[in-house]
């Protein structure tokens, strides 16, 4: 499945923190995709539309590589038929192992058996003008997706990338060899002691990555 992104950019008015580092080193960043990050989608968007027009993940790539998705803590079967509201989480892995996986999976065979645990599409509300929904990757999806998603740019809470940064072990910086906020050059030890210039409540976070 080589076709599992397509190509956009960050809104023009965000506030983008750059960073460029070694191949080796972008599987650090992954713990972020895990965390969650920000997708502003219009209010009333089901979750195919999230993820294939607004994520710009492929239809193929949904149908055949993310086996689970979890809305707000519960399995989802329907990706057409559930719409996503203001504030939800979307967690998406590909097939996970056992019996667990084969019961998560959705549309599964074994779906009936998670039956109270289930999400079910509720009365619909007027849809909102835009919502915020928060993402996670987890297992192969962080390795597949994780590194397409982070060089178009995903969005964060600047305190979620700060608390971030800021924790990281003194191993964790070997690799990066270049970090910019809104085109302004920063060192390393501004990335990492915080509060950055600026302050501002979301940030664009861009990867570049070079061969290494």
């Amino acid at each position: 499945m080589s076709n599992r992104v397509t190509r956009d950019t960050p809104e023009p008015d965000a506030a983008i923190l750059s960073l460029s580092l070694s191949q080796a080193h972008l599987p650090r960043l992954f713990p972020l995709l895990q965390q969650g990050f920000l997708v502003k989608v219009p209010g009333g968007c089901n979750i195919r539309t999230i993820l294939c027009q607004h994520l710009g993940l492929t239809p193929d790539y949904l149908e055949n590589r993310i086996q689970t998705i979890f809305l707000n803590g519960k399995p989802v079967d329907e990706v057409d038929a559930t719409i996503v509201g203001d504030g939800a989480t979307l967690a998406l892995s590909a097939a996970m192992p056992g019996l667990v996986g084969a019961t998560m999976r959705k549309g599964g065979y074994y779906a009936a058996l998670r039956g109270a645990i289930t999400h079910r599409e509720a009365k619909r509300a007027t849809p909102e003008a835009n919502c915020l929904v928060r993402l996670k990757l987890f297992n192969l999806l962080t390795r597949e997706v994780g590194p397409l998603l982070l060089e178009k740019g995903i969005w964060f809470e600047s305190a979620v990338l700060e608390d971030f940064f800021r924790t990281r072990p003194e191993d964790f910086w070997p690799g990066f060899l270049a970090v910019s906020l809104n085109g302004k050059e920063l060192d390393l030890t501004a990335l990492s002691a915080g509060p950055w210039p600026g302050g501002p409540d979301f940030i664009c976070l861009k990867v570049m990555v070079r061969p290494g």
